[in-house]
């Protein structure tokens, strides 16, 4: 199945609030996508290894500058944290 593309939206277009709303759902988002292909590396076969190996890699990086930038938003990994446990609660709730 083929995915569609999804164009971005210009950051320059959201206040501050909605840029770290953004940012913070990213980490989240990355952060699942990544224990994901751990997961699914630890039963790949033949060449999907080399493809998980690939994805955690480019996960790994993009979490790693997500998180950059939350440090120079003073955002913290306890409100990451705060915000992926409420919506939690809000999606079983």
């Amino acid at each position: 199945m083929q995915e569609e593309y999804q164009k971005e939206q210009l950051i320059t277009s959201k206040n501050e609030m909605e840029k770290e709303i953004e940012l913070i759902s990213n980490i989240i988002r990355t952060r699942e996508d990544l224990k994901n292909f751990n997961k699914n590396f630890e039963f790949a076969e033949l060449e999907l290894i080399d493809y998980y190996i690939y994805q955690i890699k480019a996960s790994q990086a993009k979490l790693d500058y997500l998180l950059k930038l939350a440090k120079a938003y003073g955002i913290t990994i306890d409100t990451i944290n705060q915000i992926k446990y409420e919506k939690y609660n809000k999606d079983i709730g």
